[in-house]
């Protein structure tokens, strides 16, 4: 199943509920920036995972690792986003491309390798 990564503000969190005996989720509201418009996104986590958000405060810059999880229960259908990991996010660099700079780059007209030749076959034209 592919997984998904979103980067947020905590916007709210809620207290662990026990749904069953042998299970426990806990929900949380991450504030994320679509253009002009703010999303409010309701996440989830469950069993061991519960406790993961207790170190982030509401108003906190968040990073979320989901993935997403669907089912029907009485012909009605529901879709989760199922977070298993939460982790504070990597500052960006003054750049904030993740590219070199542009005085990280030389460029040079000498080759590292001077016996490097590359001979083109004949025809390897697949068609």
């Amino acid at each position: 199943m592919a997984t998904f990564e979103i980067q947020g503000k905590l916007y709210k969190k809620f207290e662990t509920e026990a749904k069953t005996q042998s299970f426990s989720a806990r929900e949380f509201i991450l504030e994320v920036n679509d253009n002009n418009y703010v999303q409010l996104l309701k996440f989830q986590l469950t069993q061991d995972r519960c406790g993961l958000l207790d170190t982030f405060q509401e108003g906190s810059d968040v990073k979320v690792h989901f993935d997403l999880r669907g089912r029907e229960w009485n012909g009605k259908f529901f879709t989760n986003l199922n977070a298993w990991k939460l982790e504070l996010p990597q500052p960006v660099s003054p750049g904030g491309d993740g590219f070199p700079e542009e005085e990280d780059f030389v460029f040079t007209d000498e080759r590292e390798d001077n016996n490097f030749t590359q001979e083109m076959p004949e025809d390897d034209l697949p068609f």
